[in-house]
């Protein structure tokens, strides 16, 4: 190899050698520099926008704060109505969705006044209702809560009722036209089930509605059941229904001679009997229930003024099964008191099928009424009860 080989090659090496250099001498400086800007305290335009003299009046740990979404319940149950308690109050769902609303009861926990019980279910039932649970934040009078809505509510083919919580005496109580108090715990229940059949799905709809647009206008909070179970419930309800409800008859029929007015009126007002509203004489019990009514088996029906002139071929004792408790026995009372009108008016005791009716075929009816009883008991649903009265009109 030449000296002038050797010397290109040693050249070589040396621009090789100050390359690398320079490269390690630029990479140092750009990694200085990086370091520099990462290290300064930079504002995120997005995410830092609050003044300092606001984040001042936060708590030194505040990011670790969970704030989220949430109903002002102390406005909507304590304070009274304000601007505030409109805007508080407008978060119903659209009318119809048959989806509870609001949760009320979550909403009563931040509430100083404890929510009171639900309504006792003698008075007012899911097993038999369809309840609206209405909290208004400052209250309302019976008219406005029976007024607001009313022409909505006279649509629908099934009772509604109202209740009110009484503060002054602690007691759910009946709401009224007439009623004088105020009220922000109320409870209204559409029923579900009647002797016309289970409510419709158009009648729980025009409720839905109804009660939320009531919780709007009176600036309060509505929880609705869901539509689609109510109905489920409603048809197993009246299904349940029609397989106990049952009527006794036992007829007292002339052999010959008619059966005076002026001598039935006798016979039924020695027994304790009066004549009520739909023109029949009725047996009630110390509360006022009816235990058992006397019919005329003609179109004319009884009244003061035409016993007088009044006279019939044949009466008929009715038992409304559902209607009374302790059926069998007042079965047993009815059945004696048919016969003491057969012996005073000398008339026939006969079953529907004009047939005499004796001890042996009376038996069979009164374990049958037993069974049936059993029955609703057992749904909680007692015979002669108020649920039961209600269901069964």
């Amino acid at each position: 190899m030449t000296d002038l080989q050797m010397g290109m090659i040693g050249l070589g090496g040396i621009a090789v050698i100050g390359v690398l250099a320079y490269n390690k001498w630029q990479e140092h400086k750009h990694r200085e520099l990086a370091e520099k800007l990462l290290s300064a305290q930079q504002a995120d335009v997005l995410l830092d926008e609050t003044p300092a003299a606001e984040r001042a009046a936060f708590p030194e740990n505040a990011e670790d704060v969970r704030v989220e979404p949430l109903l002002r319940t102390e406005t909507a149950f304590d304070a009274p109505a304000t601007e505030a308690t409109t805007a508080d109050a407008s978060g119903p769902e659209a009318p119809g969705t048959g989806e509870p609303v609001e949760s009320v009861a979550e909403a009563g926990r931040s509430n100083d006044r404890p929510l009171p019980e639900g309504v006792p279910p003698h008075l007012l039932s899911p097993t038999i209702d369809h309840i609206a649970i209405l909290e208004l934040g400052s209250g309302a009078g019976a008219y406005r809560l029976r007024e607001t809505q009313r022409a909505a509510l006279a649509r629908l083919g099934k009772p509604v009722n109202w209740f009110g919580y009484n503060e002054d005496t602690c007691e759910w109580e009946a709401i009224r036209d007439d009623s004088d108090g105020i009220y922000r715990h109320v409870r209204v229940g559409l029923q579900l089930v009647d002797r016309k059949g289970p409510v419709s799905d158009g009648d729980l709809s025009v409720f839905h509605v109804a009660m939320q647009e009531l919780a709007s206008e009176l600036m309060g909070l509505v929880e609705l059941p869901m539509r689609e179970p109510a109905l489920q419930a409603a048809a197993q309800l009246d299904e349940f229904c029609a397989g106990v409800d049952i009527q006794i008859g036992v007829n007292v029929i002339s052999q010959g001679q008619v059966f005076p007015g002026t001598k039935l009126r006798g016979l039924a007002e020695s027994a304790g009997m009066v004549i009520d509203g739909e023109g029949r004489f009725a047996r009630v019990d110390d509360d006022g229930s009816v235990l058992y009514v006397l019919v005329n088996q003609q179109t004319e029906s009884f009244s003061q003024e035409s016993m007088r002139t009044l006279s019939t071929n044949g009466i008929t004792f009715l038992l409304d099964v559902p209607r009374v408790a302790n059926g069998d026995r007042v079965l047993t009372q009815m059945v004696e008191l048919a016969r003491r009108f057969a012996e005073s008016l000398r008339g026939a005791l006969v079953d529907d099928n004009r047939r005499p009716l004796i001890d042996s075929s009376i038996e069979p009816i009164r374990r049958q009424v037993a069974q049936f009883q059993a029955a609703m008991a057992a749904r909680h649903l007692p015979a002669g009860g108020h649920l039961a009265q209600r269901l069964f009109s």
